[in-house]
């Protein structure tokens, strides 16, 4: 009798020593995995971040509906790591400091200025044609390539990640064609960036295109990674 009490007992103490071993395994991997999402994204769990929104194309101090959306699909990111999170106007002048700032909107038409000079300073190989009657209205140019603006069916967005040099964290930047293709670039971001991860040379500094198509059909939800182009944004042209 003593013997199947005692064999019991050791049969308990092993099912509880398995059960605290897995519970502690499995919060070590979801913790690794919130500080690999928190890496590629340029933050760390339970830092403060700034979202910096453009604005309508011509319409200053008023900001797209999808640009609001995109903000709003970063915050719950941001929330799910943590991190605090502020907004600004695309109007913001000086470093971002310490903040992981993620920076939504194309500088076309004085949208979001914010980006534009961060284009001009950090990513030298990339130019955004104006807007206009030209059928290279908008288009992304890097590399030598041309990614056309069909409107309402397929855009693209650039996603950039640097830290400029005075500056203790980095830029996550967000540059659509329209705001429908920054809303696409965030969600398929949040979605898709594990595999993204594994696919770049380095998550401390990138610079992805992705494309969105039938938009007319699906939104902003058919979303893609068209092309790593690193290499040639963050290289000086000439």
């Amino acid at each position: 009798m003593l013997s199947v009490l005692v064999n019991v007992a050791v049969g308990l103490l092993t099912s509880l020593v398995g059960l605290g071993l897995g519970a502690l395994w499995e919060r070590a991997r979801r913790t690794r995995e919130l500080y690999r999402k928190a890496a590629f994204f340029g933050t760390r769990p339970g830092e403060h971040c700034v979202i910096v929104v453009g604005a309508k194309h011509g319409q200053q101090g008023t900001t797209q509906q999808r640009d609001l959306r995109a903000v709003v699909e970063l915050t719950v990111l941001l929330g799910e790591l943590g991190c605090p999170v502020s907004v600004e106007s695309g109007d913001l002048r000086g470093s971002n400091g310490d903040r992981t700032e993620f920076c939504v909107g194309g500088p076309v038409g004085g949208s979001n200025p914010r980006t534009g000079g961060h284009l001009a300073a950090h990513l030298p190989g990339v130019t955004i044609a104006p807007f206009g009657d030209r059928p290279d209205s908008v288009a992304i140019v890097v590399g030598g390539e041309r990614y056309y603006f069909d409107r309402g069916h397929q855009e693209y967005a650039l996603v950039a990640k640097f830290t400029p040099p005075e500056s203790s964290r980095p830029v996550l930047l967000v540059c659509g064609q329209s705001s429908v293709a920054n809303q696409a670039a965030v969600h398929f971001l949040r979605r898709e960036y594990a595999e993204v991860a594994r696919s770049v040379a380095s998550v401390e500094r990138y610079c992805l295109l992705v494309k969105v198509s039938h938009i007319d059909v699906y939104a902003f939800h058919r979303s893609v990674l068209e092309r790593d182009v690193s290499a040639e944004a963050f290289a000086a042209a000439g």
